[in-house]
């Protein structure tokens, strides 16, 4: 059922919002709870707690959340709150900003990262 090149959710069951795979959104999205986007989103896309980009997503837009793993293509800039994980399939073209940041092997990057300070 599941390819093993597929990333898969790290906490099935605990998305709030998730846009699958044959979905296309256009327009701002905003929450509260964690989203997982599969599919393509133009827009604006921000969440108070967990974003995941799956492999074949595509974003155009700014994004911002608590913490984000993203393996997918994000055209616009990203800023994380917290810990940031890309993975080798990760496209960024825009910049970024976070706490905490792992970068995979493979990875692309087109723009400048920051990172903040931690407010303990």
């Amino acid at each position: 059922m599941f390819n093993k090149e597929e990333k898969t959710v790290s906490r099935p069951g605990t998305a709030e919002t998730i846009i699958g795979p044959s979905i296309k959104v256009k327009g701002d999205f905003h929450g509260d709870g964690d989203i997982i986007i599969e599919g393509e989103v133009e827009g604006e896309v921000t969440t108070k707690s967990h974003l995941e980009v799956g492999s074949k997503a595509s974003i155009l837009a700014n994004i911002s959340a608590k913490s984000a793993k993203i393996a997918g293509k994000i055209k616009g800039d990203v800023k994380v709150k917290g810990y940031l994980e890309l993975l080798n399939s990760a496209n960024i073209s825009g910049n970024i900003e976070a706490t905490e940041i792992s970068i995979e092997k493979g990875a692309r990057i087109d723009g400048n990262l920051k990172m903040s300070q931690t407010h303990h």
